[in-house]
């Protein structure tokens, strides 16, 4: 109890996961949402004018085209958290060392 209270430990490598886990879900519904906004909201003639002058393969192009671009940004996501978990643990790594000599 006195590791937490004086800083020593740290309980935000435990909280990253859960944080990590909740943006797993968030960008999906999140990049969804942003992108149903910008076509009903900026542009509702192009998005119906498009929907009769795309061919179906040039559909499922912008479909591929979007789903990669929301792998990259779990991907990106993702080494974002490992990047915080890898600092924590380079501290409670120092701390043993130093806690040895």
């Amino acid at each position: 109890m006195q590791d937490f209270l004086s800083f020593q430990t740290f309980i935000t490598p435990s909280l990253l996961i859960i944080i990590y886990y909740m943006g797993v879900l968030l960008i999906p519904v999140v990049c969804f949402y942003v992108t149903f906004r910008i076509k009903t909201t900026y542009l509702p003639d192009i998005s119906q004018t498009a929907k009769t002058m795309l061919t179906p393969k040039q559909r499922l192009i912008f479909s591929v085209i979007f789903f990669f671009m929301l792998l990259f940004m779990e991907m990106f996501w993702r080494v974002t958290i490992e990047f915080f978990i890898a600092y924590f643990d380079m501290h409670d790594a120092l701390m043993k060392i130093n806690s040895i000599k």
